[in-house]
């Protein structure tokens, strides 16, 4: 497994993305909270670690609760210089995220509300053909320091 411990040289320029195939079960949170966390302070974003970190708990958590998936890949990406993309991908393209309303005494349900709550926006992507999708990438934005 990769690490980010290792002296690493931050891309200043370009979008840079980071990416690394991890076992679809619940304990990767654990792992995804630190890869985010390291790249973030690689990126000197570390002001968004926490809302970063919590997105991909939930996003890990929806991953390996609502596939069958026996890997996931988390990426933490700059699609511009002013907002930061982290996403899980699995390879369950059938199993689209719904935001859904849940009662006050529901035990579950609402990793996706949080993501809402704390991402500046949030979605997902089909990967491979429209008529034969592989797979999706479900998806949450931060702005960063400037973004509008």
């Amino acid at each position: 497994m990769t690490s980010l411990r290792t002296p690493v040289e931050a891309l200043s320029v370009g979008h840079p993305t980071y990416s690394q195939t991890f076992p679809c079960e619940p304990s990767t949170a654990e792992l995804g909270r630190e890869l985010v966390r390291d790249v973030l302070g690689v990126w000197h974003l570390d002001a968004l670690a926490d809302r970063a970190a919590l997105i991909v708990t939930e996003l890990i958590a929806n991953a390996s609760r609502h596939t069958l998936c026996p890997e996931i890949r988390l990426t933490v990406g700059r699609p511009s210089a002013t907002r930061l993309r982290v996403g899980v991908v699995d390879r369950e393209p059938a199993r689209l995220p719904i935001l859904s309303q849940v009662a006050d005494d529901d035990e579950s349900g609402r990793g996706l509300l949080l993501v809402d709550a704390v991402a500046d926006r949030w979605g997902y992507d089909l990967h491979g053909s429209v008529r034969r999708p592989w797979g999706k990438e479900v998806w949450a934005e931060l702005r960063t320091e400037g973004g509008k």
